[in-house]
């Protein structure tokens, strides 16, 4: 049974972006890329909305063999070329996936919740969200979501996108973030926090 482990950045403030949807406000550092690498060597597949697919698709694929990139984003590249990518989206079709990643890409446009659910049951290790931020709290309301991973930057942002949709009472009658691990990223004044999520109505 694979679990959907989110791996997203945020500020201390708890913003996904800053002002006018800026993500380039976060610390995106060398601990923030070693880490998203960490997550990406122990995916057996990745799961993304169909904004976050395009972006990255327009960015990612070309950086494995950039002399210019750093060996940390040409490695993860390398990987993301590879791995099985599932995309999100009632639009999409076969025609507007890159051609990088068009063998290793699969589209999802109905019954979304019963098709995430057998992608769990369906695969053995962990399913990573980069970005996503829409998909991956629809995702968490629904119980899909088995872990958050946060990199949480050292910039107070004071507005901007917030990271959760919804909130978590810490009685929640329905949802729970079980704390399980917390490190400073090396060489960074970055930390990543993991949290469990316990459905407690399952």
């Amino acid at each position: 049974m694979g679990k959907i482990i989110v791996s997203n950045i945020v500020s201390l403030d708890g913003n996904y972006e800053g002002p006018g949807n800026n993500v380039m406000m976060l610390p995106m550092d060398g601990g923030f890329d070693s880490y998203n690498l960490e997550r990406m060597k122990h995916a057996d597949a990745v799961l993304l909305g169909a904004k976050s697919y395009q972006l990255f698709s327009s960015f990612w694929p070309m950086m494995a063999e950039n002399p210019d990139a750093s060996p940390t984003h040409r490695e993860f590249s390398t990987i993301y070329n590879k791995i099985q990518k599932i995309v999100v989206s009632d639009s999409m079709k076969e025609s507007d996936l890159p051609e990088v990643w068009k063998d290793t890409t699969r589209i999802i446009s109905k019954n979304v919740y019963d098709e995430i659910a057998d992608l769990k049951k369906d695969t053995k290790g962990e399913i990573v969200m980069y970005g996503s931020h829409v998909l991956w709290n629809d995702l968490l309301k629904h119980g899909l979501v088995d872990e958050l991973h946060f990199v949480i930057g050292n910039v107070v942002l004071g507005d901007g996108t917030p990271a959760f949709m919804e909130t978590i009472a810490y009685d929640d009658a329905k949802t729970g973030l079980e704390l399980l691990d917390l490190k400073k990223c090396e060489g960074s004044n970055n930390f990543v926090a993991k949290y469990k999520v316990v459905n407690k109505a399952a």
